[in-house]
């Protein structure tokens, strides 16, 4: 027996506060949709013969069900006369809906938060009613995200950091937990010369509102003992800057490689007039300010696998003459035996535009699993003695000063 039970007619009404249609309309003046008929599955003619007293049970289940209106018709039986069957089942008004939740408490608070928001940051109301339930969610901290919003708005771009926001209950702590919420209520009330829209996600929140932000460290490996000692740093070979000091330096490199793999930054083999930096996966800003890097030879050494591809493109957004190294079919293939499987959640599938042919190439059968399913070379596993021998190999493009 298909009948409607009151867990199914509770259902449909649940789905409309999970969509968070009923936050909407209980905001909404005036209300649309009301009365609200909800889909009904009643027993037929047959039904009221053969399971009478179920359908007796039936109606007096649905009749119990509060909030609810029943629309009833009477129905001539052949056998047990005339019957009164509910023939539709209304919800007259939002208030009932919640009411039949047990929601009337969270409508309440909505409607206090919407009272709120429209007095004192209007604009926000949109987001309130694209996202009511997670609005709803942060009830306890809405006060204070209307006050960082008011703060912003009050000092635009304000070039300091996170924990100089001075604002009564308002830490770092609170703004980087609620950077999510934050960046969509900023970028509906900030005009768009104060918003720096080429910085995204949660890294780039900062910078997308102007804060400061904590400076970035690269880490380099000066792999030649004749290339001169920085100030200060006199018999040292592994160094960490931070981007300025980075973007700054004004050392006689011809060669820079670039790996992902800690102990292949620390075991990488000597090179006359180079450098190695441990990479920072897709984080290439901070390489992208030095200049002096655009007159190097660039060399990127990343897993063979669609990840390691999709980071030397995304290099090559920044320096499009970089070079891959040691990610070709021949490294692959020699090292078989040290094939492992690639985190299926890091694949990354999309084209890449700025590999070229041979890449390209590679990194079709990688995404495709034409060699072996989420087939990946670690960067580490390659033999030493291959790394060493393939370096020579790299003859630096550009001429000798």
């Amino acid at each position: 027996m298909k009948w409607s039970r009151p867990a199914d007619l509770r259902r449909q009404l649940e789905r409309l506060w999970q969509r968070g249609e009923l936050l909407r309309a209980a905001v909404a003046e005036p209300p649309s949709g009301w009365p609200l008929r909800l889909s009904l599955k009643s027993p037929t003619a047959i039904d009221v013969s053969e399971h009478f007293e179920a359908v007796r049970h039936w109606i007096a289940e649905l009749d119990a069900l509060p909030r609810l209106r029943i629309e009833w018709r009477e129905r001539a039986h052949r056998v047990q006369g005339r019957q009164r069957l509910p023939d539709a089942v209304w919800v007259d008004s939002v208030d009932d809906a919640l009411a039949f939740l047990g929601k009337s408490a969270e409508a309440r608070r909505f409607r206090e938060l919407w009272q709120q928001t429209a007095s004192a940051q209007a604009s926000l109301l949109p987001l309130l009613q694209h996202a009511p339930l997670q609005i709803l969610s942060l009830a306890e901290h809405w006060p204070r995200v209307l006050a960082v919003v008011a703060w912003l708005q009050a000092h635009p771009r304000p070039d300091i950091y996170l924990r100089q926001v001075d604002l009564p209950g308002v830490d770092s702590k609170f703004i980087e937990t609620h950077r999510a919420i934050l960046a969509r209520c900023f970028d509906l009330v900030m005009p768009a010369t104060s918003i720096e829209h080429s910085a995204s996600g949660l890294a780039g929140f900062a910078r997308r509102y102007g804060f400061r932000d904590k400076p970035a460290r690269i880490r380099l490996r000066l792999l030649d003992p004749q290339l001169p000692n920085l100030p200060g740093c006199s018999g040292l070979s592994d160094l960490t800057l931070d981007g300025d000091s980075f973007a700054s330096l004004a050392l006689p490199v011809r060669q820079v490689f670039i790996t992902e793999n800690e102990i292949n930054f620390l075991a990488f083999p000597p090179r006359h007039r180079a450098l190695v930096i441990f990479g920072a996966g897709y984080g290439w800003s901070a390489l992208a300010r030095a200049h002096w890097l655009q007159h190097c030879e660039l060399h990127y050494w990343g897993d063979i696998d669609t990840h390691g591809f999709a980071i030397l493109d995304r290099l090559r957004a920044h320096f499009p003459e970089v070079q891959s190294c040691l990610m070709d079919r021949h490294t692959l293939f020699a090292h078989q035996a040290q094939w492992g499987e690639e985190v299926a959640e890091q694949r990354q599938l999309n084209d890449l535009h700025r590999l070229n042919a041979e890449e390209s190439a590679l990194y079709d059968e990688l995404r495709h699993d034409r060699i072996q399913p989420r087939l990946r070379l670690e960067q580490e596993r390659i033999a030493y003695r291959w790394v060493c021998d393939a370096l020579p190999l790299l003859s630096p493009q550009r001429p000798a000063d």
